[in-house]
């Protein structure tokens, strides 16, 4: 007897569920757990998923780091994030690995490069991994992916620089959360979004 999978859709969950990325040092992850707090949602924090739960590769050692074993992330959160009870903020500092079909809104941090290269070296960064990260800030990188991922309507980029910008995501991010659930699933127009 085969088994049936049930997927979630923006029309059949609850609750949206929201990406944050961005280049590392933009707030992502300070952003993502203050938005579960605040709505009640459910929090993934991908780096914490893959070392608690040995969903690495081999490591890199150009990039001091252990590769992301995508295959075994995805198989390991997709229960959660098919669900129909949706609330789950996911963070992670890329976004084209993930299904579209798992969130409702995908927010995009952004952050003067200048800022970005003093947070990174204050993290103890090689010059190589600042570089690399400035780059990615400076060409878009990751809002181009974004958007080539996923339904423009739902890509929203922020800017993340300052204390009173991060507490503005904070807040239009919990208003998109609940102009979704009050659209009864449906994609809430984008004057709803921007409110």
């Amino acid at each position: 007897m085969a088994q049936i999978i049930s997927m979630a859709t923006p029309e059949t969950r609850h609750k949206p569920n929201i990406l944050i990325t961005g280049s590392p040092g933009t707030g992502k992850s300070t952003l993502a757990q203050q938005v579960a707090e605040k709505l009640g949602f459910e929090f993934i924090e991908i780096s914490k998923e893959v070392r608690e739960n040995n969903l690495q590769g081999e490591f890199d050692e150009q990039y001091n780091c252990h590769v992301l074993d995508e295959d075994k992330l995805l198989d390991h959160i997709s229960d959660r994030m098919d669900s129909d009870d949706g609330g789950i903020v996911v963070d992670y500092h890329g976004c084209d690995l993930f299904p579209e079909r798992w969130f409702d809104v995908v927010v995009v941090l952004r952050c003067a490069t200048e800022k970005l290269y003093d947070r990174l070296q204050s993290r103890g960064y090689s010059e190589f991994k600042i570089k690399e990260n400035v780059e990615c800030e400076i060409f878009g990188t990751l809002l181009e992916e974004a958007k080539e991922s996923y339904k423009e309507e739902i890509v929203h980029e922020l800017q993340s620089e300052t204390p009173d910008q991060m507490e503005e995501n904070l807040d239009r991010i919990c208003k998109w959360a609940a102009a979704f659930k009050n659209s009864g699933g449906q994609e809430p127009q984008s004057d709803e979004m921007d409110q």
